[in-house]
């Protein structure tokens, strides 16, 4: 009789990581389940046991760790391993996820090879287990779990003060000011912001030269960098949509001018990325595109009762995503509105040129575009970035 393969539940609510984490693991002879939800990942192990899950931390419905004290709860499912997967690398997260009893935790970029190992050497253990297992060693297991997750109830009360860690604290002070216990469905105000947009160039032509793990790898790596900048320019990243980001800048008489030094920033660091591309298996430089304007937007939380989000909306939104696929039409890496120049206190900090009016697509109005090509001390060497 055919042995069956391992059985792995992938649960993330970004489909590109799920995309290439089946792709990685389905090369290693595993079978696996896909889950893009934490309330979806909890209907599918009724169905469908799995031997192994990976799972992501920040879900929008139901959070990993959620899903994780709900299965150690579930005398069928709780010795399921769990790995998470997740971009928080605190140390208070980490001890949450053991608490819980996850049975370990990777910080994002993923090192495919030792997530590959930990997997491996996981699915053996378990059937070390399942050949030495017997009655006394069952009641030892379930007396540990009941103790630890005992353990995992009292520091409950703590945990909750660290939700922070799953939204930008820029978003808590707005929907959550008088703790996280006050969010509801519609927390939300309306201010003036600026909206960063930055969408990779040929993404998919250049996934289709790699393996799954190497383009996991870079792409971690990459939006790890744009992070960077971002937050150093006082902004917050609202989501990551695939192989692009939305950015927010929201300081107050300066969220344009943040957003025109992010982008600059941004750009010169691609620049150092790419000189390291070899490490990656990226035979030729990843390219970008970004769009800023500013505008009035609503910020808060949006969903229903069983499920919400924190997020931005407005007209803001959308023009920022038209003028970031416009850079493309004019052969740049940055475009930012008139609204965004007006809005800056020192415009004089950057090298800017009208290039168009436009009217954008789904607009009814003009807008006047700028090509930003670097700050006065620091021009973008075109022939270098444009590739």
């Amino acid at each position: 009789m055919t042995k069956p393969l391992p059985r792995i539940l992938l649960v993330d609510d970004e489909p590109n990581n799920l995309l290439l984490l089946e792709e990685l693991l389905y090369s290693q002879g595993y079978e696996t389940l896909i889950a893009s939800s934490g309330v979806q990942a909890l209907e599918v192990v009724k169905d469908f046991q799995p031997d192994l899950i990976l799972l992501d931390v920040m879900m929008p419905d139901l959070g990993g760790f959620e899903v994780c004290r709900r299965l150690r709860e579930d005398a069928k499912l709780q010795t399921v391993p769990v790995i998470f997967l997740t971009a928080l690398d605190d140390e208070e997260s980490k001890l949450r996820g053991l608490e819980i009893l996850g049975d370990d935790y990777f910080t994002k970029p993923i090192k495919t090879t030792l997530l590959l190992k930990k997997i491996a050497n996981t699915l053996r253990l378990i059937e070390m287990r399942s050949q030495h297992s017997g009655q006394q060693m069952q009641a030892k297991i379930k007396e540990k779990t009941k103790r630890q997750l005992s353990a995992a109830w009292q520091i409950n009360e703590y945990l909750s003060e660290k939700f922070r860690l799953f939204v930008p604290d820029q978003f808590l002070r707005r929907i959550a000011p008088q703790g996280v216990e006050s969010i509801q469905l519609g927390n939300a105000r309306e201010e003036e912001l600026t909206i960063l947009f930055c969408d990779i160039r040929e993404f998919t032509a250049i996934a289709e030269t790699q393996t799954a793990s190497d383009t996991f790898e870079w792409l971690n790596a990459f939006f790890t960098q744009m992070n960077q900048e971002i937050a150093i320019n006082y902004g917050f990243i609202d989501k990551f949509l695939g192989d692009a980001l939305m950015a927010v800048f929201d300081r107050t008489g300066n969220h344009g001018q943040d957003a025109l030094s992010a982008a600059v920033a941004m750009v010169d660091s691609l620049n150092r990325f790419n000189r390291d591309r070899q490490q990656y298996n990226l035979e030729q430089p990843v390219n970008i595109g970004i769009g800023i304007h500013t505008g009035v937007a609503m910020i808060g939380t949006v969903g229903s009762d069983r499920r919400m989000d924190s997020t931005v909306i407005g007209d803001v939104v959308n023009t920022a995503a038209r003028l970031e696929e416009l850079t493309k039409l004019y052969g740049c890496h940055i475009l930012a509105s008139d609204a965004v120049i007006a809005q800056m206190r020192q415009p004089e900090l950057f090298k800017c040129r009208l290039i168009d009016r436009v009217i954008p697509r789904g607009k009814q109005q003009a807008v006047d575009l700028y090509e930003v090509l670097g700050t006065q001390t620091q021009l973008f060497h075109q022939a270098k970035l444009l590739y």
